[in-house]
């Protein structure tokens, strides 16, 4: 049985899916909660697609019997073991062959494979499409330490919507971004996992979100959402500069000073010679207040610059005085509910 995307989604929440491409085109990106179990390895594909193309498809499937044939009962034995209610739901690049040849070895094994019908690349249609539904979006903007995700991990603790893209990017959005952090994933699984919750998002509330530039260290936003962004309207944190300077040396001072230097010394075009020096000197004073005064010149600018790229309509600029997470979130709440709701 082959069914569309949207109801192949829809029983993912019950039956577990198994992506028979291979390792390679796997990690590239894949449906979230996905099991690999390849058909061919990365060097097999390899080897019968060069065949398709100088043979024919009847060598390249002769050859491909020849490759998957020993591992037959293999690739039963997993997909038996993840298998809920006998069922699984299965599928390669396109919805054919591989994922067909499949579905019939699981069902000699006494599975109901269910098969998505145009393959992964129809799901990467069908997830492209949800970015224009009726969500609204919230973008809390401000300078590098103002404290924006803080802000965005204590809305979520009081019960509102919230999209940490900083979070599910593994990066902090800066040069300093990737410390402390895990490896980032591809642009196209950021791409998949963000789009596995923004389908859980209500419609009737709103949802708040960090401005954020295209990229996100390696990662770029999905082109719609981020249009959607630059149209959102913005409430724009405005917290004095010491208290943005005491929150980065809180994050990044117990890190190693070679690492900081590294950062440092990818925006020293951006930065100024000059300015670049007195940085790595302080830094190796480990006088983290002077390094975070410094590089906070380059941000502030370029931050600022892009703030006048946006409809100052949409601007709504909000005033803090303090570090205390709870209490700017909560008058971040009183802001939204008097200048946003009529």
């Amino acid at each position: 049985m082959k069914v569309d995307a949207e109801r192949f989604l829809e029983l993912s929440e019950t039956y577990s899916i198994v992506d028979v491409r291979s390792p390679a085109e796997f990690e590239q990106g894949h449906i979230p909660g996905a099991v690999n179990i390849p058909l061919f390895s990365n060097e097999e594909r390899a080897v019968v697609g060069t065949l398709y193309k100088q043979s024919g498809r009847f060598s390249a499937v002769l050859k491909g019997l020849d490759i998957a044939g020993p591992k037959m009962s293999g690739f039963l034995k997993k997909a038996v073991a993840i298998a809920k209610d006998k069922k699984v739901l299965v599928h390669c690049w396109r919805g054919g062959m591989r994922s067909e040849s499949m579905a019939w070895l699981f069902a000699r094994g006494g599975l109901e494979a269910v098969i998505l019908e145009g393959g992964y690349k129809a799901y990467r249609r069908h997830i492209r499409e949800q970015w224009n539904n009726d969500i609204t979006l919230v973008v809390i903007g401000g300078m590098t330490g103002s404290g924006k995700t803080a802000l965005l991990h204590k809305l979520d603790a009081f019960g509102e919507q919230v999209i940490d893209l900083e979070g599910r990017a593994n990066h902090k959005g800066s040069a300093f971004g990737a410390i402390g952090q895990h490896n980032q994933p591809t642009s196209e699984q950021f791409e998949n996992n963000l789009a596995g919750y923004w389908k859980t998002l209500s419609c009737g509330a709103p949802v708040f979100i960090e401005d954020e530039s295209r990229s996100v260290g390696s990662v770029s936003l999905p082109e719609s959402l981020f249009f959607r962004m630059r149209q959102a309207p913005v409430i724009h944190i405005d917290v004095p500069k010491k208290y943005r300077v005491e929150r980065l040396v809180r994050e990044y001072a117990a890190y190693s000073n070679d690492l900081l230097a590294d950062a440092i010394s990818r925006i020293t075009k951006r930065l100024g010679g000059q300015n670049a020096k007195a940085a790595l000197q302080a830094l190796n004073m480990r006088d983290y207040e002077t390094v975070a005064d410094i590089t906070l010149t380059y941000y502030d600018k370029a931050y600022l610059k892009g703030l006048a790229n946006r409809d100052k309509q949409t601007i709504h600029t909000l005033k803090l005085e303090s570090n205390d997470v709870t209490g700017n979130a909560e008058k971040l709440l009183e802001f939204y509910q008097e200048n946003f709701i009529e």
